[in-house]
């Protein structure tokens, strides 16, 4: 199970890199407006917050990377760090962003400590 719960962390870290790339690069583009459902005037005017927040995901997908290696009180805490930001996320931009970032980190963490 210990594979099991390596390969779900490292699709949570994958999806985190892919956030990364949406908000660093591509929030005022087409595919980034597309998915952040914003206006082209909303893109320009919240771009360095993006990439701010863009930031950060590469240090949460960089943090699960590392847990894959150094064990699984490092994937606990960085799993729960996604959970809590997919939950926060929730309740102020958008419910999508539990099903999107939260639920693949609650699968990776329950299947780390459950079996």
């Amino acid at each position: 199970m210990e594979l099991i719960a390596n390969i779900l962390t490292g699709v949570v870290a994958l999806l985190h890199l892919y956030f990364l790339y949406l908000e660093m690069f591509q929030w005022d583009k087409p595919r980034g407006m597309k998915s952040f459902r914003m206006t082209e005037e909303q893109a320009k005017q919240s771009k360095t917050l993006a990439m701010n927040q863009g930031l950060y995901n590469g240090f949460l997908a960089a943090g699960l990377i590392w847990g894959i290696f150094a064990g699984d009180s490092v994937k606990i805490f960085f799993l729960s760090c996604v959970i809590i930001a997919g939950i926060f996320g929730a309740f102020t931009v958008s419910k999508r962003i539990f099903y999107i970032q939260a639920v693949p980190a609650i699968l990776a963490l329950v299947v780390l400590l459950v079996f």
